[in-house]
């Protein structure tokens, strides 16, 4: 893999984003499963572990130059910080908060994207992908309905999750302009699991048989989203990808439905299908602006 960015192409970049979201919302139910028993520093550890194991090597057959020469390694260790934050407080104020609340307050991070890739990236973000962000978040609301006020400090913690997710998202196309995914994903997840192995004495907890089937899949489905998401920005902007999040809440629900048979509401039908219905307006305003580019290709 190439360690610039390939040619500008938002449609094949929504469709790897979409699968890459897929793997993050069976990597969070496997997570809502193991929380039960494991505290999330260990948890993220062996994510952590498995993602640097796999891409190790892969770096290594593939002689991927080292992120120590790299201009960006700053901002590599900035993107882990913030990522390390967003996880720890995500999964900390899941404890506290329904999914309704949880899931609104993190969804505001799509509409954080946009903002941050006007401002940082400098992209110029037209109608069809402000429609289509506004649009999934309303979806997302119905979807989630929430019914009551939460509770002032994991709110918090859950929205300053969300716009650390907005700036780490800001942070991979940036750094993807000169590295490539396998090199973004051994050092994130390399300093991930430093960081989160500083925490063992107080909270090792030697799993059983399950346990580490759980967390070893936890870990090929994280390397997995985690590359896919990573080559869709490599292919198309930050603020035309920050809608396609809005469809982790599908994947959500149906997991939800497949691993413990939860069945959703009306609420929840009407805002996936907003949710549908304004995914389906970006691909076709990414895909309106790609064809006089490959008619110029073409003559």
């Amino acid at each position: 893999m190439s360690s610039g960015l390939v040619d500008t192409k938002p449609l094949a970049g929504i469709a790897l984003a979409t699968a890459g979201y897929s793997c993050f919302a069976m990597q969070d139910a496997l997570v809502k499963w193991l929380v039960a028993t494991y505290e999330v520093p260990q948890i993220l550890f062996m994510r952590s572990l498995v993602i640097v194991l796999v891409s190790g090597v892969l770096i290594r057959v593939r002689r991927h130059p080292s992120i120590l020469k790299s201009p960006y390694r700053g901002t590599v260790v900035l993107r882990a910080a913030l990522m390390l934050v967003a996880w720890m407080l995500f999964y900390n104020s899941a404890r506290y908060l329904g999914l309704a609340e949880l899931t609104t307050l993190y969804f505001s991070a799509p509409i954080i994207t946009v903002f941050l890739s006007i401002l940082v990236l400098k992209e110029a973000v037209g109608a069809g992908r402000w429609i289509a962000c506004v649009g999934g978040f309303v979806g997302v609301v119905i979807a989630a309905n929430p019914s009551h006020s939460p509770n002032l400090i994991p709110a918090a913690m859950c929205l300053v999750a969300g716009f650390c997710w907005a700036w780490s998202t800001i942070l991979i196309r940036l750094v993807s302009r000169s590295e490539s995914t396998l090199t973004q994903m051994f050092a994130t997840s390399l300093l991930f699991g430093i960081a989160c192995a500083a925490a063992f004495p107080w909270i090792w907890r030697t799993p059983d048989a399950q346990g580490w089937m759980l967390m070893i899949a936890l870990g090929v489905i994280a390397t997995i989203g985690q590359f896919l998401l990573y080559e869709g920005f490599r292919y198309a902007p930050a603020s035309a990808l920050a809608p396609v999040e809005y469809t982790g809440l599908i994947w959500a629900f149906l997991y939800g439905y497949m691993i413990w048979a939860e069945i959703p509401a009306w609420n929840v039908f009407a805002g996936a299908l907003l949710i549908v219905g304004s995914s389906m307006v970006l691909v076709l305003w990414e895909r309106r602006g790609e064809m006089p580019s490959r008619k110029r290709t073409v003559s």
